[in-house]
């Protein structure tokens, strides 16, 4: 069986890659990132049947979380990485097997293998297609990739000390789920919910873990434009590398440019105090083919976003950490007490020229929920007065699809009495646009990372509370969500058993969705795609 993978917006034909995937990774990666996943799902049965007290588990259960990080789209293409991570999987699988007793264990958790070449013949038989019932497959599927999204939001979160048993003892009882045959289609869309449910719990503790360590996000102005010093870029999603690396920067004479998701880095007060955090150097993850060559310094990934670079000059300057990887990149691994030395990639930054300027000025951010909460009585008189008729939530992925040019011009014809809420990188397709502002409060209030979008639900509840409200759906707010990932799969799980209805999800519904599966999604939860701008407008105006 060669490859298939349909995890993330742009598979192919929105049905799936099946020769290379539409993200780079060749079939090799992608059936060994498959044998990962399977090797998981083997440890979650032994944790499950054998009954295991998974708060002992510690070592074991950062490494899952690290092997579900390092499957999701654009984070890991290193081939050599991953196999040796199956390795330690299935060793680290062994030693809990010999320490608990479980009878009638599925193939996942005793399968060996000893070569590259096993590896591969086995990968072949246990990826997407060895369930052979659609709308279970479906199901399963959408499953592991919330699970995914979880577990890249609870290694975050343990990156700072934050760690909750709870949630990784579902993320056991959930994958362990995707390989039992007895449970029915209704049994699996429950366990879809649940899903949500503890999405919405991990995103509430990396939420307490980022503001616990760097306080409470403010509104602030970043700068776009560049100085004249030499600069390393940093990229991804973890703010724990970033903190280090601009320790380890201090005094150096090197600045540090955020990138992507790293953008919100910005709001935090933390870093307010480093004079070498100088600005965000461009634009969404998918431009990087064209700006990490202007850029001209070292980029360090922390997760995914990776783009295959096109010159063999700019792989030379790209560092991976963490779950990232990509062949030919050094990679920076952390000692015992998670510190990483990051003096190699800043002694090659005073060997390079500084940025190139691509853009000048500033954008606004930092309107997490305790910043608008803080608005709250600003933001109700203006509802109240019909100042603001209608708030949209926007937030959720970019993506290269040209399609994607639809919620530019969404944000760009939302009548003058609007409000966009956003977080995640689809802010990047309306965050420069000049939208104006509502008796003070900006018409884009940017509340950070995909994880953020926490923030979003938090704000809808407080409004519900304060307009005296039941039904989270009677409030002035819609959802036009943008999606391309793993990530953005948890996030809308979340919304999902938050109660939230009629989203509408696009530029594409997800290729792993059968028809049957998202015909419940849409007679269940009023789940949409989009179509014109001047019909979604009319729609979710009226």
């Amino acid at each position: 069986m060669s490859m298939f993978c349909y995890q993330c917006q742009e598979t192919g034909g929105n049905k799936g890659c099946t020769v290379k995937g539409v993200c780079g990774k060749n079939e090799e990666v992608a059936k060994l990132q498959d044998l990962l996943t399977y090797t998981l799902k083997g440890i979650s049965i032994l944790a499950v049947k054998g009954k295991a007290d998974v708060s002992r588990l510690d070592k074991m259960n950062k490494e899952v979380l690290k092997s579900l990080f390092m499957t999701i789209t654009n984070a890991n293409f290193d081939d050599g990485h991953i196999e040796e991570q199956i390795r330690k999987m299935i060793a680290l699988r062994d030693e809990l097997k010999n320490s608990v007793h479980a009878d009638g264990l599925h193939d996942a958790a005793v399968f060996t293998v000893e070569s590259r070449e096993s590896m591969l013949e086995k990968a072949a038989s246990v990826g997407v297609l060895s369930t052979g019932n659609e709308d279970i497959r479906s199901l399963r599927e959408m499953i592991v990739y919330g699970v995914k999204g979880m577990a890249a939001y609870a290694e975050h979160a343990w990156n700072i000390g934050k760690k909750d048993p709870a949630v990784t003892a579902f993320i056991y009882e959930a994958l362990a789920a995707t390989l039992d045959d007895s449970l029915t289609a209704d049994e699996l869309v429950a366990m879809t919910l649940k899903t949500g449910e503890h999405g919405v719990k991990v995103m509430a503790l990396l939420d307490g873990a980022h503001t616990g360590r760097f306080g409470n996000p403010e509104i602030t102005k970043v700068n776009i434009g560049v100085r004249k010093n030499p600069a390393v870029l940093i990229s991804g999603h973890d703010l724990t590398d970033l903190e280090q690396l601009l320790e380890q920067t201090k005094g150096t004479g090197v600045d540090v440019y955020t990138h992507g998701e790293m953008l919100p880095a910005h709001y935090y007060p933390a870093f307010k105090k480093y004079d070498n955090l100088v600005g965000n150097y461009g634009n969404s993850w998918w431009k990087q083919l064209d700006e990490f060559v202007s850029f001209r310094g070292p980029i360090l990934f922390t997760t995914n976003c990776i783009v295959p670079p096109r010159s063999e000059e700019v792989r030379g300057r790209i560092f991976t950490t963490g779950a990232a990887g990509y062949p030919g990149c050094k990679h920076i691994d952390a000692d015992e007490n998670g510190k990483k030395d990051f003096s190699e990639m800043i002694a090659l930054a005073k060997t390079l020229p500084s940025p190139e300027p691509i853009e000048t000025g500033s954008i606004v951010g930092g309107f997490a929920h305790h910043q608008v909460l803080a608005l709250a009585d600003k933001v109700v008189d203006a509802v109240k007065s019909g100042a603001i008729r209608k708030f949209f939530v926007m937030a959720g992925c970019d993506g290269r699809m040209k399609s994607r040019e639809y919620y530019t011009e969404f944000a760009r014809r939302l009548p003058k009495d609007t409000v966009i809420l956003t977080a995640g990188c689809a802010k990047y397709r309306y965050n420069k646009l000049d939208l104006g502002s509502i008796g003070g409060i900006p018409r884009v209030l940017d509340a950070g990372q995909c994880n953020d979008s926490y923030s979003l639900a938090v704000i809808a509840l407080k409004l519900k509370e304060v307009f005296g409200l039941e039904d989270i759906n009677k409030l002035p707010i819609a959802y036009n969500i943008a999606w391309y990932e793993q990530k953005a799969v948890i996030v809308l799980l979340a919304l999902l058993y938050l109660g939230v209805k009629n989203i509408h999800l696009g530029p594409t519904l997800p290729g792993f969705l059968s028809p049957h599966v998202a015909k419940v999604l849409v007679e269940k939860f009023g789940i949409a795609g989009i179509g014109t701008v001047e019909d979604d407008l009319r729609l979710l105006l009226a």
